[in-house]
This record gives C-alpha cells, sequence and structure tokens, in this order.
C-alpha cells in the first residue's frame, strides 16, 4: 500500500480506532496491509501474512467463518460497485487468539469471478466472549451445561424432520427426577441443585454420541434419541434408570440416593408432530409414575383417552364460544317461606344455549368447566349477570354460587369488587353460595374467603349441606348466614327414619347457630308439611315449581340466584 500522506493520515486513524485496512488480489493472492497492521494484529512480521494463504494459516475459522470462504459461497454478482461481506475468525498469535471481525467488499474480474477485495480487520476479544457467552446462555442450562428447554424442542424438531425425511425412526425420552421436593425439604437447595446436576451427568454418560440431552424442566430432563427403533428406546431407558439409581449421589451434604422416572415415546409412529411427541412422552411419564416411581413406560395408544382429549377439546370450543357469543343465560326455581308458601326468593340456575339451538343445564357444563379450569369464567359471568339483575330490581335479594376455583381467584375478587363498586345497594341483596365439599377442603381457607365475601357486605350460604357432613363446629367457625340441606336427604324424608333424624338435627342446629335452613328438592305436600313441622324456614324443589326463564320478581318477589 503506498505512503502518500493522505493514506498515512488514513492508517493513523485507524491505528486510533483499533482497525487495519487491507487489499486482497485474488488473482495473484498478494495482501497488501496498512502500516498500523502489526499494532493492530500483535505481530512483529509483516511477511507472515503477505498473502491470503499465508494469512490463513493464521486464522482459525472454528466458531465463525473465514474471509475466503465468506466470499466464494455468497454466490452473489457484482454489477459494478462490488459485492460487501463480513466475517468473523480467530487470529493465531502465537499461544493466543484475537477475535476478529473483517468487513470489506470485493470486485469482480472479467470473467465475473472475485479477482480483488479490500476492507478492514479489527479485534473484537471481548465483544466475542460476550456474545458466546449469551449464546451459551440462550442455547445451554446454566446448571448442569446441557441444552435448555428450547434448544432442546429446537434439536428435536430437527432430528424429527431427518426422521420423517429418511423414513426411519427416533425416540424421545423424559426423565424425571423422583421426589425432588422431599430431597428439597430434607437437604436443602443447593444439595437438591448438586443432585440435578449429578443425574445430567449419569445420563450423558449413557447415551450414544449421536443423541442429545437438554434440561426440559426442574426436575425433568429430555433426551433425544436419533435412529432409535421402540426396542432400542426401552433399552435406553432401562440403561438410564440403572444409571442412576445403582450408586447414591455424593453432595456436600453426603451422599443421597436418587431415583428417576422416565416416560417414552417412539416417533413418528407414535407421534408426528413435536407437540405431540411432548404430550405423549408426559403421558407416558404420568403413567409410569403411577405404575412405581423407578420404573419406564413407552406410551401406547389409548382409544379412550384419546377420545377425552377429542370431547375436552369440543367442550372448550363450546364453552368459550357461548361465553364470546352471550349465550349463557338464568333460571330461575323458586324458594318460598315455609310457612305461608309465599314466594321468599328464586334461585336461579345457569343455563347455555348450545349453537344448534338446544339448551345446556348447569349439571352438564360445570363438571366439564371445572375439569377444563374454565369455570371460573362461567363464574364471572353469571356473576355479572346477578349484579345487572339486582341493580335493575332494588326489593331483590339474590345469591350466586361460584366454584372452589373462583374462591381462591384474585381475578375473581377483583371483579366482585368492582362490580359492586359501581352498582351501589347491591352488595347487601347479594349472598355468596358455596358447597359444603369446598368449604371442606380447608376450612381456614374457606373461612378467609368468607371474612371477605362479608366484608364487602354480602352473605355467605352453604349449599348442599350434608354431603360432606361438616362438623357443627366448623360450621359455626366458618360464619356463614344460611344452610342449604342437601336433597338427597330431604327426597326420601318420609320413608327414611334416619334421613329425617339427620335432617331434623341439621334444622335445629343451624337456628341454635341463627342460621336459616333451606330445605331442597321436596317433592309433595306430605314432605312440606313435614319440614314446616320442623320449624325448617324455606322449601324449595318440584312441590314449589321448576326453573324457568321468567321474571316474577317483577310483581315485587325476591330472588335468589345460583350458578
Amino acid at each position: 500500500m503506498t505512503q502518500a500522506a493522505g493514506v498515512i493520515d488514513a492508517a493513523e486513524i485507524l491505528n486510533s480506532i483499533g482497525e487495519a485496512a487491507y487489499e486482497w488480489r485474488l488473482d495473484t493472492d498478494a495482501l497488501s496491509w496498512s502500516s498500523n497492521t502489526a499494532a493492530v494484529l500483535g505481530i512483529a512480521d509483516m511477511a507472515e501474512i503477505a498473502s491470503g494463504k499465508a494469512f490463513a494459516l493464521c486464522t482459525d475459522a472454528t466458531g465463525g467463518q473465514a474471509r475466503v470462504d465468506v466470499i466464494q459461497q455468497q454466490g452473489a454478482i457484482d454489477t459494478g460497485n462490488g459485492v460487501a461481506y463480513q466475517a468473523q475468525y480467530a487470529f493465531k498469535r502465537g499461544d493466543e487468539k484475537i477475535w476478529i471481525e473483517d468487513t470489506g467488499r470485493w470486485f469482480a474480474g472479467p470473467d465475473g469471478r472475485p479477482q480483488r477485495a479490500h476492507g478492514i480487520v479489527r479485534a473484537i476479544t471481548e465483544r466475542h466472549q460476550r456474545e458466546s457467552k449469551l449464546l451459551q446462555l440462550a442455547n445451554f442450562d446454566l446448571l448442569t451445561g446441557e441444552l435448555n428447554r428450547v434448544r432442546l424442542v429446537e434439536v428435536l424438531g430437527a432430528t424429527l424432520d431427518e426422521t420423517v425425511k429418511f423414513r426411519g425412526s427416533c425416540g424421545f425420552l423424559l426423565v424425571a427426577i423422583d421426589h425432588l421436593a422431599r430431597l428439597n425439604e430434607s437437604y436443602g437447595f443447593e444439595t437438591t441443585e448438586e443432585v440435578i446436576a449429578q443425574v445430567a451427568k449419569r445420563i450423558r454418560a449413557r447415551l450414544r454420541g449421536k443423541d442429545h440431552l437438554g434440561r426440559f424442566t426442574g426436575n425433568k430432563f429430555g433426551v433425544v434419541l436419533t435412529s432409535c427403533t421402540p426396542d432400542e428406546l426401552t433399552v435406553a431407558a432401562e440403561r438410564l434408570l440403572a444409571g442412576v439409581r445403582d450408586e447414591t449421589i455424593t453432595t456436600l451434604a453426603g451422599p443421597v440416593a436418587v431415583t428417576v422416572t422416565i416416560g417414552g415415546v417412539t416417533a413418528p409412529r407414535h407421534a408426528r408432530t413435536v407437540p405431540e411427541i411432548l404430550s405423549r412422552a408426559q403421558d407416558a411419564l404420568h403413567a409410569a409414575r403411577a405404575k412405581r416411581h423407578g420404573s419406564f413406560v413407552a406410551y401406547r395408544p389409548n382409544v379412550e383417552r384419546d377420545a377425552l382429549r377429542r370431547e375436552s377439546v369440543r367442550a372448550t370450543d363450546e364453552i368459550v364460544a357461548a361465553l364470546n357469543e352471550r349465550r349463557i343465560g338464568l333460571a330461575f326455581e323458586p324458594v318460598v317461606d315455609a310457612g305461608s308458601r309465599t314466594p321468599a326468593f328464586y334461585e336461579c340456575l345457569m343455563r347455555v344455549s348450545r349453537s344448534d339451538g338446544t339448551v345446556c343445564h348447569a349439571n352438564e357444563i360445570v363438571p366439564v368447566a371445572e375439569r377444563l379450569g374454565l369455570v371460573r369464567m362461567l363464574d364471572y359471568r353469571v356473576l355479572e349477570m346477578v349484579v345487572a339483575e339486582l341493580a335493575a330490581a332494588p326489593a331483590l335479594t339474590a345469591s350466586v354460587n361460584v366454584s372452589p376455583a373462583s374462591t381462591v381467584d384474585p381475578d375473581w375478587w377483583a371483579g366482585l369488587g368492582a362490580l359492586l363498586r359501581a352498582s351501589s345497594g347491591v352488595a347487601e341483596r347479594l349472598i355468596v353460595e358455596i358447597t359444603e365439599t369446598a368449604a371442606i377442603q380447608d376450612v381456614d381457607d374457606t373461612r378467609g374467603f368468607v371474612s371477605r365475601v362479608k366484608d364487602l357486605g354480602c352473605r355467605i350460604a352453604i349449599d348442599d349441606f350434608g354431603a360432606g357432613n361438616t362438623s357443627f363446629r366448623n360450621l359455626r367457625k366458618l360464619g356463614v348466614d344460611i344452610v342449604k340441606i342437601d336433597g338427597a336427604f330431604v327426597q326420601n324424608i318420609i320413608k327414611s327414619g334416619d334421613d329425617r333424624a339427620f335432617v331434623h338435627t341439621m334444622i335445629d342446629l343451624s337456628h341454635r347457630l341463627g342460621l336459616k335452613a333451606v330445605a331442597e328438592w321436596v317433592q309433595d305436600e306430605e314432605a312440606a308439611k313435614l319440614l314446616t313441622g320442623l320449624n325448617c324456614d324455606y322449601l324449595q324443589g318440584a312441590l314449589i315449581g321448576l326453573a324457568s326463564g321468567e321474571r316474577p320478581w317483577l310483581a315485587g318477589q325476591n330472588l335468589a340466584v345460583n350458578a
């Protein structure tokens, strides 16, 4: 490169920012450098890099790409202004390596092929280390050094594609460390992390070189087995079970005995997509745990389970569509004063209109919604409707039944508070119903729920009382206002002396606690007279009237609502 004043000044500028310029004649392989190159690259003899070939001998493109490869593999065409390129590679300086970023432009000769190139190189070792660390964090689990979940799923997808392309078979194992929470409680968090790391090493040591290991979740590892038949899947799983189980793991807290449980699936035989592989490996793992911790189960098709899942998908779509399309409605069932038989309030039952025009009752939809995790959405929609009815009719008193899931849902609480604040005078006329079975799951949690409801100004009722055999001590502890006696004890009250005694006792003790009692499922006049004689406060059932879509409270009657 000439030493004209302007070029020398340019070299000084390049030197000040740690860059060196070059010109490379690809036709002769001559490589010329700016005068500051020795300082930038830290070399003593510029003759060592005077040609493209000589320079290539001083570089290592592992983890990057060499300049010549970038130029030759670009496939671009020079239209007269040259073609830009950029490469990163390591420059060897004795036993040391510095990472170089090489940015330039090549120009074609008469034959259209690269003839000359010029560019700038600069040291980016610190930046490369930062990028490598970020890449490591993006692809690998920090604790075990194995693939993280995102990268593991990517590898699984690539393996599946390759398997399908060549009509082969691959496998996926989901390996779960057993009783990790117990280990954490017994030995502490640090020891648990040691166990996870050591289990990863034991699994890695028993895999073939072509297989892949990653941390799937906190206590689970995923193993991608390339070129794996169903029989080989079982062999691999048994090998991993033994590898973890046969020797205790040495930790700072002492030796720890550990086992793993494994679920596996063969693809594409039993799963044709990555989501199917992951889902069915989970199914197999659940089956293995149900069988025995420390065992292996391979996925096998299950007609009933698959049918249930298809039904769950259909039901989910139906419920969500009903919510979005406002096809949730209410039907009102009268509850009367036992003595006068005049309407005291109405229980409102949820109805869902299907897309085909048929109507679905609450007892058909709620269990499905609870299983699918959608019941809270239904609860809130019914709550909105009840509050709207209360706001429109100031003389009404209404109750709304909420599921156990809603009682611990912060969003439901926020919604309840917002609705009550927006509708003045509604809270004192709203009764919140919870089932007895929900109440006795955790009495202290339920007591907190009751307290929060009462703080908002509402009252509490326990529905289906007697089904869960709640003690009256707990009933008093909960602080509810109304007890609705389970109709299973009421419907045979005439014929069954045991049911009659039980109902009598519940009514009597409810009154002793200052609570009102409602008898459900009253079928005939004989039962109604008997309940009246037992001093039951309210009656409800077929004798009194079935639920309908009419709104009798428009005539001035009261209302209770139950979703």
